[in-house]
């Protein structure tokens, strides 16, 4: 029973060793009981990511990160291990990318497959690739709208200053008056809208009395319909008579007709001619009027004494 407490003893101490050195490899990702490949990506900065955290391909974890140091070739470049517990084979031009994980921006790797046929071999380094922080995408989607809003208030500002110039006195009171203008306008129209609206109501009857006849008028022209066509080709048979008639002639001939009747008022009014001389010389009205006189006193006299010119006889 003495004998075997060492042993209980040292077998408990070697067992937490061996725990303590499990734990401590597997807490760096490295599980001494799995086969494992060592990766190796070089990277200028690697923004936040640190170890343990895992390494993707297409969104499958296959490792994780082991641990990451300064390159030694005091360049300042960053070296990440990268622990593979995946038999997955991986194309030597694959790329480690390095990207945000979830919205707190936690950092892992994805591996980025090539299209190589050759697998990578446990050691090998890996191409990199590093996805923008969220500040600096945020900065990328913010400028564009930055440089927007910067040219959108350069305009602002032009167009106040435009109309701090044009808004003057005058211009306030110009636009005052036209804005009452405008008012009494509105009124008139409500004024004149209310009148036609008695004036409908009011002359409804006879506007009623109106459109009957107007359908009347439409029925009648419905029911004459051929008499109007017949109309209607008479007057192209007219107007193509007259079309082919002569007109110009006509109007030559009446034209020289006119001349000539102006030409015989002319020599009347001058007194040549027979015309003429009745139209223009009163001395054939002074005659015809002294007859007259003569025959009106031969007439009363025959009147008054009728045997100085007829004279009876029985036998």
């Amino acid at each position: 029973m003495r004998r075997s407490k060492p042993f209980i003893i040292g077998f408990t101490f070697i067992l937490a060793i061996v725990i303590f050195v499990w734990g401590f490899n597997f807490l760096k990702g490295r599980d001494l009981f799995k086969k494992q490949e060592f990766l190796y990506a070089r990277y200028h900065t690697v923004n936040g990511l640190v170890s343990a955290k895992p390494v993707y391909v297409n969104g499958l974890q296959v490792g994780q990160v082991s641990r990451l140091y300064f390159a030694p070739d005091m360049s300042g470049d960053i070296i990440v291990e990268l622990v593979i517990q995946s038999k997955f084979p991986i194309p030597k031009n694959s790329i480690a990318h390095i990207f945000s994980a979830d919205l707190m921006g936690s950092k892992s790797i994805t591996l980025i497959l090539g299209d190589a046929k050759e697998a990578v071999e446990s050691g090998d380094t890996l191409k990199t690739s590093v996805e923008g922080s969220l500040m600096e995408s945020v900065n990328k989607q913010v400028a564009p709208l930055k440089a927007k809003a910067e040219l959108l208030m350069g305009s602002v500002d032009t167009l106040i200053a435009a109309f701090n110039a044009v808004m003057n006195d005058t211009t306030v009171q110009n636009l005052s008056a036209s804005i009452q203008d405008i008012q009494s306008t509105f009124k008139n129209l409500s004024s004149t809208s209310s009148r036609l609206d008695d004036l409908v109501t009011s002359e409804g009857n006879r506007l009623q009395s109106i459109l009957t006849n107007v359908d009347s008028l439409a029925l009648t022209l419905s029911n004459n319909r051929e008499g109007l066509t017949n109309i209607i080709n008479n007057f192209e048979s007219i107007s193509d008579s007259l079309s082919k008639a002569n007109i110009a002639e006509v109007i030559h001939k009446a034209d020289s007709s006119i001349n000539s009747l102006n030409q015989i008022l002319a020599k009347i009014n001058e007194g040549q001619g027979t015309a003429g001389k009745l139209m223009n010389n009163d001395s054939l009205y002074r005659e015809l009027d002294k007859s007259a006189e003569e025959l009106n006193k031969l007439l009363k006299d025959i009147r008054e004494n009728p045997k100085r010119y007829v004279k009876f006889s029985l036998f």
